[in-house]
This record gives C-alpha cells, sequence and structure tokens, in this order.
C-alpha cells in the first residue's frame, strides 16, 4: 500500500488535470456501459404493450425516441472510452518516461560499490521487467480493475431486482470484431516494432554506462551520458506513445461492437418469446419479454466484469512489485560528494601520498592495513603481489570509487576527500584491465575522456601507444562505428583503443591497471614504447602481473594480504632475495 499510495503520487504530481480526468472518463464509461439494459427493459415493455394492444402505431414514436437515446448513450460510452484510451496512453508512457530518467540520473551519481555489489542484469531488469511490470499494471490492470468494479456494483443491484430464474447461452456476431482488429490491429503492429527496436537501443545503451561506470566517472562524463540517454529516451516515448495509442483504441471499439451486436441479439430473442415465459423471481414480477432480455444483457457483463478482475490481480501484484524495485533504485544513496577543494589542471604536480591508510569494502574485514606511500610528481610506482593482495584496491581508493576508513590520501597534498570529484578525477586517467568501449566511432571513443580534443590529437594519441597502425587497416579507419563494446575487434585491439582514450586526455596522474594483461608478447613490446612514452613526465601507478613491464619503475611496493612488505627498484628488490625476487625469478622460469 506504500509503495501504491507514493506512485498515486507520482503520478499526480506528473499530471495533476489529466490524471482525475482519467478516472473521472473511467468511472463514465462503466456507469454509462450499465445503463442500457434499463432502456431495453422499457423499451420491450412497450412492444409487449403494443402485441397486447395492437396499439404499435401509438406508441412506435416512444420507442424510436428511446432507441435513439440508447444510441446516444452508446456513442457517449464509445467517445468517451476512445478518449480514455488516448488519454491513458498518454499517462502511462509519460510516467514511464520520466521514471526511467529518475532510475538513469540516480545510476549516474551512484557509487562504484553500487554497482559492484549489485548484478548488472538485476539492474537492467528495472528498465525491462519492472517498467514493463508497471506499464501493464497502471495501463491496463487498474482501468479495468476499476471500470469492473464499477459495473458490478451497478448490475448487482439491477439484477437483485430482477428475475432469479433465468439462464442463457447466446454467443452472437463475434466473428465480425475479427476484421476490425485485423485493420486496427495491422496498423499499430508497425509501431509496435519499432517500439521494439528502440527499447533494444535504449537497454543497450544502459548497459554500456552501467559496465563503463568507472569510465564515465573518472573522465566526469555523467552530465553527457544523461542528455545522451535523455534523447534515445524520448524518441522511445515518441514510438511507444503512438503505438499504444492505436493499440488503446482497439479493446473500446471491440467491446461498443459487442454491445452493439449483443443488443440486435437480445431484440431478436425478446421477438421470439413474445409468446411468454413463466418467471421464477424473488421481487415477484412475472416472466415477460421486458425482464429476460434485459437481465441476460446484465449476465453477460457480469461475467464479463467477473473475469476482468480475476485476471488482473496478478498484473496488480506484479506491477507493485516492479514499483517497489524502481523506488528501490531511486531511493539509492547516491555518492558522497561533499569536498570543495578544486585541483587546478594547469597547476597539478601529481603528486600522490598514502598515510597510513586502512580500507574494507565491509567494515569488519580490512582489505588494506596500514597503507603508506609516496609517489612523487613524475615518478613510476609499480604495485606487484599475488591476487587478491590488494593493488587494485589501492587503485580504487586515488579517484575516490570507494572512501578510505582510516587515515588519508593526499593529492598534491590536499586530502582527496575534501576535493570535489570531478576537479580530482579530471587529473586522473585509468586504464582497466576490463576495457569498455562505447558505441560510436573509433575516433569518438578515443576523444571520450578529452571532447575538445582535435582528430591531430587523438591520432597522435593512437599513434604513440602503437594503435594507428591496426586502425587504418579498419573498413573506415577512425570512422569505424564500434558496437557492442567493439564487438568487432580483439581484445588486443580494444585495449590499445582505451590506452589511447587515456593518452588523448592527457591527465597528470595515470594508472595502468592490468593495462596490457590481454595484448600479446608481440603486441606488448610494441606497446610498450608508447606507454612509456605515455607515462613519461606523469605520475603513474602500475599494476602488472608480468614482472617484465615493472622493471624500469622508480618504485616498486610488493604486496600481501593488503599490506606492503617489500619496496624498492628493481635492483634492490633481487638484491633482498625476498618476495619479488622469488616472484620474478619464478615468472622467468615458468616462461
Amino acid at each position: 500500500m506504500k509503495n501504491l499510495v507514493r506512485l498515486i503520487r507520482e503520478i499526480f504530481s506528473f499530471y495533476p488535470v489529466k490524471l482525475p480526468a482519467e478516472i473521472f472518463l473511467i468511472l463514465f464509461c462503466a456507469a454509462i456501459n450499465t445503463v442500457p439494459s434499463i432502456f431495453i427493459q422499457k423499451i420491450i415493455a412497450l412492444i409487449e404493450l403494443s402485441g397486447a394492444s395492437s396499439s404499435w402505431a401509438d406508441i412506435s414514436s416512444q420507442v424510436v425516441r428511446l432507441l435513439a437515446v440508447l444510441l446516444g448513450f452508446y456513442f457517449l460510452s464509445l467517445s468517451g472510452a476512445f478518449l480514455n484510451g488516448q488519454l491513458g496512453a498518454e499517462i502511462t508512457q509519460g510516467v514511464l518516461v520520466r521514471l526511467r530518467r529518475k532510475m538513469f540520473d540516480r545510476m549516474q551519481n551512484l557509487p562504484v560499490k553500487f554497482f559492484d555489489t549489485n548484478a548488472h542484469g538485476d539492474i537492467m531488469s528495472h528498465y525491462t521487467n519492472d517498467v514493463d511490470s508497471l506499464r501493464q499494471m497502471i495501463s491496463q490492470a487498474v482501468p479495468m480493475m476499476l471500470t469492473a468494479s464499477i459495473t458490478l456494483v451497478a448490475i448487482l443491484s439491477i439484477m437483485l431486482y430482477f428475475s432469479l430464474w433465468l439462464t442463457l447461452v447466446t454467443i452472437a456476431g463475434i466473428v465480425v470484431m475479427s476484421v476490425v482488429t485485423k485493420r486496427v490491429g495491422g496498423r499499430s503492429a508497425r509501431n509496435f516494432r519499432r517500439q521494439q527496436k528502440n527499447t533494444g537501443i535504449l537497454e543497450g545503451f544502459a548497459e554500456e554506462m552501467m559496465n563503463g561506470q568507472k569510465v564515465v566517472k573518472v573522465f566526469c562524463r555523467e552530465k553527457e551520458s544523461i542528455e545522451e540517454f535523455s534523447r534515445i529516451n524520448e524518441e522511445l516515448f515518441a514510438e511507444a506513445s503512438k503505438a499504444n495509442k492505436r493499440a488503446n483504441t482497439l479493446g473500446p471499439i471491440l467491446n461498443n461492437i459487442g454491445n452493439i451486436l449483443y443488443v440486435v441479439t437480445a431484440l431478436s430473442g425478446g421477438i421470439l418469446i413474445l409468446s411468454g415465459v413463466p418467471n421464477v423471481s424473488i421481487s415477484g414480477l412475472p416472466m415477460s419479454i421486458s425482464v429476460a432480455i434485459p437481465f441476460l444483457n446484465m449476465t453477460k457483463q457480469f461475467a464479463m466484469s467477473i473475469n476482468m478482475l480475476s485476471m488482473q490481480l496478478n498484473a496488480i501484484v506484479s506491477g507493485l512489485a516492479g514499483v517497489g524495485r524502481i523506488f528501490e533504485l531511486t531511493d539509492s544513496q547516491p555518492e558522497d560528494d561533499s569536498g570543495t577543494a578544486a585541483i587546478d589542471s594547469t597547476q597539478a604536480e601529481g603528486s600522490i601520498e598514502f598515510r597510513h591508510v586502512d580500507f574494507g569494502y565491509t567494515p569488519d574485514r580490512l582489505v588494506l592495513k596500514d597503507i603508506t606511500l609516496t609517489a612523487k610528481p613524475g615518478q613510476k610506482t609499480a604495485l606487484v603481489g599475488s591476487t587478491g593482495a590488494g593493488k587494485t584496491t589501492i587503485a580504487n581508493l586515488i579517484p575516490r570509487f570507494y572512501d578510505v576508513q582510516a587515515g588519508e590520501i593526499l593529492y598534491d597534498g590536499v586530502n582527496i576527500l575534501d576535493a570535489k570529484k570531478s576537479s580530482l578525477r579530471r587529473n586522473l586517467g585509468i586504464v582497466l584491465q576490463d576495457t569498455n568501449l562505447f558505441t560510436g566511432t573509433v575516433l569518438e571513443n578515443i576523444r571520450y575522456g578529452k571532447l575538445d580534443a582535435t582528430d591531430d590529437e587523438c591520432i597522435a594519441a593512437a599513434r604513440l601507444v602503437g594503435a594507428d597502425e591496426f586502425i587504418r587497416r579498419l573498413p573506415e579507419g577512425y570512422s569505424t562505428h564500434l558496437t557492442g563494446n567493439g564487438a568487432n575487434l580483439s581484445q588486443g585491439q580494444k585495449q590499445l583503443i582505451a590506452i589511447a582514450r587515456a593518452a588523448a586526455a592527457n591527465p597528470v596522474v595515470m594508472i595502468l591497471d592490468e593495462a596490457t594483461s590481454s595484448i600479446d608478447t608481440r603486441t606488448e613490446a610494441l606497446v610498450q614504447r608508447g606507454m612509456d612514452a605515455l607515462m613519461k613526465g606523469r605520475t603513474v601507478f602500475v599494476i602488472a602481473h608480468r614482472l617484465s613491464t615493472v622493471r624500469n619503475s622508480d618504485l616498486i611496493l610488493v604486496m600481501e594480504h593488503g599490506e606492503i612488505i617489500e619496496r624498492g627498484t628493481h635492483e634492490e628488490l633481487i638484491r633482498l632475495r625476498g618476495q619479488y625476487y622469488r616472484l620474478y625469478t619464478g615468472a622467468f622460469e615458468l616462461s
């Protein structure tokens, strides 16, 4: 009930006028649909009177007037249902487009921890299954339940007055509706196909953004991501609105055709029973055509209403569950960005210092213990050690993907907790082991970290890291369009583009987390020369399992179980004959 009340408030805040108008139309149509039974009873009673007194000429004008009024009510019902369908489609799609935007806006401001602790497929289901269940609830289930409830109350009140002894099986004229279904449904099908296509584009973009959150955040592209998502979302809204507006007219049209056909059937049946049928009635009304035919109509409506209610219960429950999950995402705590200090890119030196840092992904289990290190401007620092030693965790703490639990990290003497995250991250470049390429050209992917970079600067960055040669061999060179995280490229090629992207951003501090792990030995030799040029003059943190890539580091830190157990240059650590010596010599023995 809490989620339902909140959802109603959300919808009302979006549509303070249209929502009450739609509810009124639902109630109006439901009430109008119960009126024909009363008119039919009067019409049939007049027919019976004419048969008994042979005075049809005297009452024919009354019958015509009643029929005209009855047709007028049907026209009102049809018009109201049509307007309700159009209004309902607009409200439904409008609510969905706003909720999707709210979820995506919040997602762009969530901490990396959220994406590390929640399965991406589960997060994606908020945009697909949960939103779709909500759509079905507010566009179909709730209106149908309101209609059925009002109809049941009205019909039951009238039925209690009429006969309790009457059964009838009447099925007539339903086949005619198939023609209308083919014509109206065929036109809406084209829009639905375009809607499905745009839905796929939307989900693909959202998935890209989730997989590339670290890249988006370190290059401060949250705003651009939100703008691009809004554009795709609005395109989906336009197609979905057209498709559902047309589709929502089909049900009301078929319903009213069925009503008209049933009136014809009822009148025809009434003529057949003019001879009279004995009636068993609690109200004491005698059996007559004026009782039988209206009762049959009400029986049909009553049964349809019961079926309608029963069919919508699952949709209501599913929709409320989806609403709860959507609100869980929009209510998730955004990452803390209370820092106000700005780091000037033109003045930044790139000094990084850890002072007695403790950190754990959960408070009761530390991953890093009393980490103290200093990376001087322009110094290359290598982090080595076995898997799980804490190397990547250190890399995650520098751009504040996570915040320390004890101690402090300084960037040029400024505690990074006091710095604005966007200011901090603009002065950092990260190349991760898992590459993330976005839909667009190769050139656009290289330019991702620095939007004002010229084509020449991007090409120079690619040439610097050794990516220029293979890019020029692509079908359209730097204009080659990439999709599906660069599915048409090898893992090594994708990694080279990611390295070129970091080079084009030209940050003061560079973090290379297994940056060459997906590149073969021959390619690595080519890349290493470019990497050396890339790292020249920058403060660099290198995480690598291949110890041959860290030999020329100014400082090598050997980590084990979250602690730094050895530190020094390559030569110093070899002379020490400790853990680094065993790792280094073991690696060469294995090779």
